[in-house]
């Protein structure tokens, strides 16, 4: 609990700011499958008293002492149903409605965690696969869509490249629950590719795809690394080669995609490419071409060749880790994410991430720049379009993150 320790009521319990007696029991269906995550404190007080949490900037519950409770707690895998908890509770003598309202208290403080049935059916087989997921699905619940981490185990994410960024991201992925995770590149392991997560030293000379799986195989033995069947889009393509976004044989145009790579020393994660409803990367493109009429000309050059590894470790996981977030954020529905007609940077030596937005290009034919396009496409988060406007003439579809209109060059700020 966040300020103050958690204040005692003789009898019962409650969190700083709510009174156990307004907390609702019967508003929560008996099929949920609570979740008390091994890493929160049951600390024992010289009274008796146990608190729950709140050693940190959570809220946290002190509760007076009731004999097999505190066991009771700590025995919440997220394996049983309410049902199951009360009757298991009713056996060891505790009051079946009790255990309901000290629920309840720990979901209104967040400390409890519910698990979808359907999440744990899909959790893989066996004590190691179980315990990986246990530690993963806290988070992953936080979302507003139901059984989040099913509908992870269900999408297929393409990583183009094997990279410093792309193979610690795509590992990333694996163990975050992503059920498909495809590592694609045709070259060699070289000494300079090595980094924390991805590719190692003893993998120089080796292809690259092989090395990647490898790597994934690491973080999640389970995570399904075959390649796609012929004519199979993937739910996201990630692009994550330095200067893959002025590529114009990189990407189809056919699917969402996202571009994670590091240019020099700084990180690049976006834009997120949601065909037909965000700025794509030939608007990107064209941008840089009216605040520069070379460009054309600097970017042919850029991807005639592949360029050697480049960023610090430190950028490079920065990076994965940040493209990642936003991967999941895509595919959870769990709002607008913030790459959505923008790149995030991560620039040494402070390695804060600012923004640079890319709204759609009016010469460009991907449809995002005319509101009247008729396209169905909407990307996570989209809202009514009054809620704002990212330039006067666009209606804003997205939520929360782009709501000031952009100059024709990028406008860049801090996050």
């Amino acid at each position: 609990m966040s300020g103050a320790p958690p204040s005692v009521v003789r009898g019962l319990w409650r969190t700083r700011w709510r009174h156990p007696a307004d907390c609702d029991p019967a508003g929560v269906s008996d099929s949920v499958h609570p979740l008390l995550p091994a890493s929160t404190p049951l600390l024992r007080g010289d009274d008796g008293t146990v608190q729950v949490g709140g050693v940190d900037s959570t809220d946290g519950l002190l509760l007076d002492p009731v004999p097999g409770l505190p066991r009771l707690l700590r025995a919440l895998d997220g394996r049983r149903s309410q049902r199951a908890v009360r009757a298991e509770a009713a056996r060891d003598g505790l009051d079946p409605g009790l255990v309901d309202t000290a629920l309840e208290a720990l979901r209104s403080a967040g400390l409890l965690t519910d698990l979808d049935a359907a999440d744990l059916l899909a959790t893989g087989a066996g004590p190691a696969a179980s315990a990986r997921a246990v530690v993963e699905l806290p988070s992953a619940t936080g979302a507003p869509r139901s059984a989040v981490w099913r509908n992870r185990g269900l999408c297929s994410v393409v990583v183009e490249g094997a990279t410093r960024v792309g193979t610690p991201l795509a590992a990333v992925l694996a163990a975050s629950g992503i059920g498909r995770v495809v590592v694609r590149d045709t070259g060699l392991v070289r000494a300079a590719d090595a980094v924390v997560g991805g590719l190692t030293t003893g993998d120089e000379g080796r292809p690259r795809s092989m090395a990647a799986a490898d790597a994934i195989r690491r973080a999640s033995p389970l995570t399904d690394l075959r390649p796609l069947p012929a004519g199979v889009a993937p739910d996201l393509t990630v692009l994550t080669r330095p200067w893959a976004a002025s590529d114009p044989l990189t990407v189809d145009g056919g699917g969402a995609h996202l571009v994670a790579t590091v240019r020099g020393e700084t990180g690049v994660v976006g834009p997120l490419v949601v065909p037909g409803a965000t700025s794509c990367l030939r608007c990107a493109d064209l941008h840089r071409r009216d605040a520069d009429a070379r460009w054309p000309r600097l970017a042919a050059q850029l991807v005639a060749a592949e360029p050697p590894p480049s960023g610090s470790t430190l950028t490079c996981l920065l990076t994965a880790l940040l493209a990642a977030g936003q991967v999941l954020a895509y595919l959870d529905d769990a709002g607008a994410p913030l790459t959505l007609d923008a790149t995030v940077e991560l620039r040494p030596p402070d390695l804060l991430p600012r923004v640079r937005h890319w709204p759609p290009h009016p010469s460009c034919r991907c449809g995002a720049a005319d509101p009247a396009g008729g396209t169905d496409a909407a990307p996570p988060g989209a809202a009514d379009p009054v809620q704002g406007t990212m330039v006067p003439e666009r209606a804003h579809r997205l939520t929360g993150h782009d709501t000031a209109p952009s100059p024709a060059d990028a406008d860049e700020e801090d996050v």
